[in-house]
């Protein structure tokens, strides 16, 4: 399962970090109307999405780990948010309550799926 979802959190990273470089997709610096993006914002999505399709196609231990990890990274990020409402995290990364909260629903997400999928056995 962590496998499959890795895929697909990969893809989705992917495709959002590229997003945010479309004209007419971001206006403004707004993904869609909705979330602040900057350059450095859509290269970490692409990086992101990156990380997860390698760690997905290493096997299911391996995206399991990723899931962890960035479950940590973005339970962080998402605390940032809160403190830096609207503004630079970390002066680099840009950020609204939007990004926020789906930082929040990220990081449960992905610690749920990090510490909660079975460990898959040989």
């Amino acid at each position: 399962m962590a496998k499959t979802l890795g895929m697909l959190f990969g893809i989705v990273f992917l495709a959002v970090g590229i997003l945010g470089f479309v004209p007419g997709i971001t206006t403004n610096d707004m993904l869609l109307g909705i979330f602040m993006v900057n350059p450095m914002h859509s290269i970490v999505h692409i990086v992101s999405g990156a990380i997860f399709l390698f760690a997905s196609m290493s096997g299911a231990g391996a995206a399991r780990l990723w899931f962890q990890i960035f479950g940590v990274v973005y339970a962080i990020v998402a605390i940032l948010g809160f403190m830096t409402p609207n503004g630079l995290l970390l002066g680099l990364i840009s950020n609204n309550p939007a990004d926020t909260w789906l930082h929040v629903v990220l990081a449960v997400a992905m610690l749920g799926i990090g510490f909660g999928s079975a460990k898959q056995t040989a």
